[in-house]
């Protein structure tokens, strides 16, 4: 046992410090089938045990990386054998609900969907929804400004947190659990840790905005026949709907028939045989009245030519069929090896962007799959990209493919997934040089030592 492993033991107790085996037969993600590889994972109950985990490691100059739900696609969470982990799991409890002020303290492994239920349970709802709800933890959602179905409506995760409580590299705790909308009291100091992805501190405990849960739920699939009419269908029901549309998911032809084809088991709401398809969500306080508003919109865009057919869900059982079908990204990995993206760019751009990016595969692959969905109505497209059974060591050229055009439109690199490991050679394409030096400079003054995940989003000393 090393000197650190055996302070940590010393110090939280050998039940909440795991080593051997115990580490390495552990999964390191959702995605992946591997093991865990760390000197040690430590598995602490309160803040206090992860101040002293991270002093103690402060101290000897050990390398941390924090872990929660493990269901990251950009390597933001990989070890190697000479890391500790520190895993909030056992940090999972919901500490209050306040139904006047419409908040909910939550420790950092809580997982997305307990929060989501809790809160219905008392007639509220947490807007942030991601297809991997059932695994995702606050914190983790926290650490990379998670975004989702709904950030159309509802922004991203930074716009749910009113205050949090984190514990920087030396042990120290910050503790800013505001409980207000409004404080503008100085600097946000939550800010600097959302989005961070556990490289400035890690985040224990978060006081979450919550939204009375909406009395109307209308769903529906429309399919469209050009991206002109796309983009027009989007300003038509944002305004028709007054302010109640809350998801605007587009996929391309190919994600569509991929989905309602077999050997995946979706049937079709729609033909086939449109360049478009659109789940469309809106939620509201009046169901006659919400149900009466859309309706009118569709007609409205029908008769404007905007949409060739639509299929509004009439039961919840359809609604989750529509959901579930959107969310079956499980049906690309059918074409592996596969290269994912998540990418951003504003709405206007959008369209010549996918243009570029496939005639760059083309011009490289004779034959491609390019699977195209996403929150478009937020600017955010994912992109799935398989080159053949062969094409394990297509990834670099993939990449440039699909990261190179977005420098030209100012687009990111990253919508909602974090930078990590995978996107950090590109994070220069859609940061300048002074906002990483700056992003540098806040890393080596709240963690001189550089032992917070270190090697992720960029690397400490300029190349």
């Amino acid at each position: 046992m090393s000197d650190v492993v055996a302070k940590l033991v010393a110090a939280l107790g050998e039940e909440s410090v795991l080593t051997g085996d115990d580490v390495k037969n552990r999964a390191a993600g959702i995605w992946r089938s591997e093991g865990i590889r760390a000197k040690a994972l430590v598995r602490p109950r309160t803040t206090d045990e992860v101040s002293k985990a991270l002093a103690i490691c402060n101290s000897f100059k050990q390398s941390v990386i924090a872990h929660g739900g493990l269901t990251g696609l950009v390597g933001s969470a990989l070890t190697t054998d000479a890391d500790v982990v520190v895993s909030l799991e056992r940090m999972n409890r919901i500490e209050d609900i306040n139904t006047t002020d419409r908040t909910m303290t939550a420790q950092s492994g809580v997982v997305l969907q307990t929060v989501q239920e809790k809160a219905g349970e008392h007639g509220l709802m947490f807007p942030l929804d991601l297809g991997g709800r059932g695994s995702a933890t606050i914190g983790g959602n926290i650490s990379t400004n998670a975004g989702g179905n709904r950030v159309i409506r509802y922004g991203m995760t930074r716009d749910m947190v009113l205050g949090l409580e984190a514990v920087l590299a030396d042990g120290t705790v910050v503790s800013s659990m505001n409980q207000m909308i409004k404080n503008n009291a100085g600097y946000d100091l939550k800010q600097l840790f959302i989005g961070s992805e556990g490289s400035l501190g890690i985040v224990t405990r978060a006081v979450l905005r919550l939204r009375e849960k909406p009395r109307s739920q209308e769903t529906m699939i429309v399919g469209i026949e050009s991206f002109a009419k796309l983009t027009a269908f989007l300003k038509t029901m944002d305004s028709a709907l007054g302010g109640t549309l809350s998801a605007f998911e587009v996929m391309w032809n190919d994600y569509y028939n991929l989905l309602t084809n077999p050997p995946a088991t979706h049937q079709p709401p729609i033909a086939q045989n449109y360049p478009y398809y659109v789940l469309v969500e809106a939620m509201g306080g009046d169901p006659e009245g919400d149900h009466a508003r859309l309706e009118a919109a569709l007609t409205d865009a029908y008769e404007q030519g905007l949409i060739a057919d639509a299929a509004v869900a009439t039961s919840d059982a359809q609604r989750e069929q529509m959901w579930a079908m959107r969310d079956d990204v499980v049906q690309t990995f059918r074409f592996a090896p596969i290269f994912t993206f998540d990418v951003s760019m504003r709405i206007s751009k959008m369209e010549g962007y996918v243009d570029e990016v496939n005639r760059r595969l083309r011009n490289r692959y004779a034959e491609f799959k390019n699977f195209i969905f996403g929150h478009m109505g937020d600017g955010n497209l994912h992109i799935v990209v398989s080159v053949g059974p062969n094409g394990h060591g297509e990834r670099e050229h993939v990449e440039a493919c699909v990261y190179e055009p977005l420098a030209k439109i100012a687009g990111s690199v990253s919508a909602e997934h974090g930078v990590g490991l995978e996107k950090k050679p590109y994070l220069g394409l859609c940061r300048s040089g002074a906002e990483v030096e700056l992003m540098r400079s806040l890393k080596r003054a709240l963690d001189p030592n550089g032992i917070l995940n270190p090697g992720k989003i960029f690397d400490l000393a300029a190349s």
